[in-house]
This record gives C-alpha cells, structure tokens and sequence, in this order.
C-alpha cells in the first residue's frame, strides 16, 4: 500500500523564525494560518481513511456512513491533528424509511440493555476487525468506558492517530457551526489558530487527556469574544436558530440543534477591527474575565451565571446542560488568565522589540517561554506586572536612545505632548 504521509506541522522555532520577517501583526496571522491549516491534499486523505473503515464496518452494516467531524472539516484543522470519525448507523434507517422499508434498529442488532450498551458491543467487534484486517492499521485500542465510546488506532500510510465513534451527531453538528462561524469573517479563523498555537506552546493545551483547557473550548472562547464586539463580528446560536428554515430543524436526542445553513440570511454588522486589535483585546479580556462567577454561553452571547462550582465552565452550544471545560482545574485556570495578562502586555511592547533584528516580535513574542510556567506559584497581582521572560526584560532595557532615554520613555514624552 503506498504511503502518503502528510506533511509535519512547523516547529515553533520555525514558526517564529517565519512570523518575524513579516511586516505586521495582522501579517503574522494570516501567515500563521496559511502554514498550519490543512491542505485539500490533507482533507482527501481524512476521507480515504474514513472510507477504509467503511469498507470494514460495512460487513456487518452495508449501508452504513462513516464520516469526519471535528478539526478535520470545520476549517480549525491543523497539520498533524487527530482524525475524529463517526460511524453513522441513523442514516442506515432514514435511508430506508425513504425508501418504505420496514428496517429497524432491532432488525440490525440484538437488543441491549441499553444504547450505551449496544454502541460499545458495535465499537468492540468493529475495533476488533480494524485491528486484524485494517491495512496500515496499528495500535487499536478499544476505550469502550469513556463518556463517548471509542475505537483509537493509528493509521502508518497517512500517519494519522484516528478516533472512531458512533452515532455522535451532535459532535457532527458542532462542526457544522463552527465550520459556519469560520466563513462568515475570514478573521474568525485567523484568531482561532493563532490563539491554538500560542495555547500549544504554552502546554495550555495538550494530546494527552486531563485537566487542560481543549481546542474546542479555545474555540468557544474565541467565538464568545467575537459575539461581545462592538459591534458584534459573530451572532449568537440563539440568532443563528431564528433565521432557521423549516428544512433547517434539527433535534438529536431532545437537544434542539437547528442553525441556519443559508449563509446569504446572515447580515453581518460592519467591524471594522483589525487583527491585531483584535488579538490584543482576546488577552485582556479573558485575562480579567470573572471566571469566578460567570460561564461563557455562545448561545446567548453573554455571560451568566455558574450553575456549578468548577474552575471553567462553558456550556456546551447543543447539549446545553454539559460543561465542555469541566476537567479544567483551577491551576491551569490561572496560568491561561496569568498567559493572557502577559500576552497582553507583550503586544504592548511591539515598536520596541521590533527594533531588535535578533528577536522575536508581535505574535511571534507570544510564543517564548514564559515566566508563567515555571513551578512557583506567584499571586495574581504579581504575574499581571511580570514581563514575559528574562530575555525580553533585559531587550527592553537594553535599548536605550542616546541622552540615557529609553525609546519607551521617548514614546510617551511625544504622546504628552
């Protein structure tokens, strides 16, 4: 079998190396996107494998969908991000009512004790054949207990780490929104990837699971910052469910899950906010946002209150009396909102670091390693007035003008004036 491994995503290093020799924030951006964002080469290569496992799966289902969802089509994919796939048994019986047949759930498996149940015994004996026959297949694992069942493998041709579970709508139309958000302002998908990226080198985020923030929820985050502009650059979901068709309706599991998929009724409202602008704002916003007490809810478009405890709480946009951000502790709390305020304060410093030609300056200064991550643990207060790395302190004070003034002194010496 031929291989077609995808391209590997840029080292930070890299990255920051290309960020630098652009000639603005807003440049940056849009540089970072177009080097991290999947290919159509990428994308065909995430249906090829969906594909194969619907060759697998249909010896048991023939008329069964395997599909991707998640970062693999809602324009937020990076290169190297994990395959998430469904395997879609509900359009199996829409089929075939259409159709007139009398095929049912129980004709295509044995009753169980439960949906649970009869999805995990579907997961288990399709992991099983994945593992002996799956060409290319490796290291399958069966994780039948987790909240979502799931059959994890990796797939050696494409070099994928592929996650298969079953009849997950809503995850599917989550990506449907979110592919939506991203093509109503071509920012929207700018600011997502550069808030994932500064997230990853920062170990916000993480490929092993615990009590990390998520790329969903960084999403979310971002999504819920764009709906506070003023004016707005997003609508809410509860906007998106009023310009709805009839065709449009949509409810999974009791859940009601109807958005517009008419782009052309959306009236967006002139923003006219730069990235740069934009990205700057994203830090100190959540760097004072009162986590404390209030969850972010892109449904409504406004803070509410907590109806729980936890650290983070973000309601999920369809389910929506889940918490997305419920592993999310209380220290990793703290270092995004400390990460945030730092950031902040960087971007503050771009005319200054960007006279130094062996720095990194604007976005690509986002990415050093920050004093935040080190062990200690320092009050809030303290981390808020903390320049982001020794490095970039002793930049700052060694750029002195001539007179003993500091081109940061000058700067606000013309400003008073």
């Amino acid at each position: 079998m031929p291989k077609f491994k995808e391209q590997s995503p840029a080292s930070i290093s890299k990255i920051t190396q290309l960020l630098s020799e652009q000639d603005s924030i807003d440049e940056q951006l849009q540089c970072l996107t177009e080097t991290l964002q999947l290919t159509e080469e990428n994308v065909s290569l995430r249906f090829l494998v969906c594909s194969l496992l619907r060759d697998i799966a249909g010896a048991y289902f023939p008329e069964c969908i395997i599909r991707p969802f998640g970062s693999s089509v809602n324009s937020f994919g990076k290169l190297g991000c994990d395959v998430d796939m469904i395997l879609d048994l509900n359009g199996i019986y829409a089929t075939s009512q259409k159709k007139g047949s009398a095929l049912s759930l129980e004709y295509q498996v044995k009753r169980g004790a439960s949906e649970r149940a009869v999805t995990q015994s579907i997961l288990s004996v399709i992991g099983k054949c994945v593992d002996q026959f799956g060409p290319g297949c490796v290291g399958v694992q069966n994780i039948l207990q987790a909240r979502c069942p799931l059959v994890r493998f990796a797939h050696q041709p494409t070099g994928f780490q592929c996650d298969l579970t079953a009849n997950n709508r809503v995850a599917m139309k989550s990506s449907e929104l979110l592919f939506l958000y991203g093509q109503l302002d071509p920012r929207v998908r700018h600011l997502v990837f550069s808030v994932r990226c500064w997230a990853r080198a920062h170990s916000i985020t993480s490929s092993i699971p615990g009590a990390w923030i998520t790329n969903f929820s960084l999403t979310l985050l971002v999504v819920f910052f764009l709906q506070q502009r003023n004016p707005p650059i997003l609508p809410t979901l509860d906007q998106l469910k009023e310009l709805a068709g009839p065709s449009d309706k949509c409810v999974i599991e009791g859940n009601d899950c109807t958005i517009v998929s008419d782009l052309r009724k959306i009236t967006l409202q002139q923003n006219t906010d730069t990235l740069e602008e934009l990205l700057q704002e994203f830090f100190e916003f959540y760097g004072n946002f009162p986590f404390n007490k209030a969850s972010i809810n892109i449904r409504k478009g406004k803070e509410q209150t907590k109806p729980e405890t936890t650290a983070l709480y973000i309601q999920n946009p369809f389910e929506t009396t889940l918490n997305i951000s419920k592993n999310v502790n209380a220290t990793q709390l703290e270092r995004f909102v400390a990460l945030c305020r730092e950031s902040a304060w960087l971007l503050q410093q771009k005319e200054i670091l960007k006279q130094s030609s062996d720095s990194p300056w604007g976005f690509a200064a986002l990415l050093l390693p920050s004093v935040t991550s080190g062990a200690g643990v320092k009050s809030r207060r303290k981390r808020k007035l903390e320049p982001a790395s020794s490095r970039i302190k002793n930049l700052l004070d060694s750029l002195k003008i001539k007179g003993g003034e500091t081109v940061a002194e000058k700067g606000s010496t013309n400003a008073r004036r």
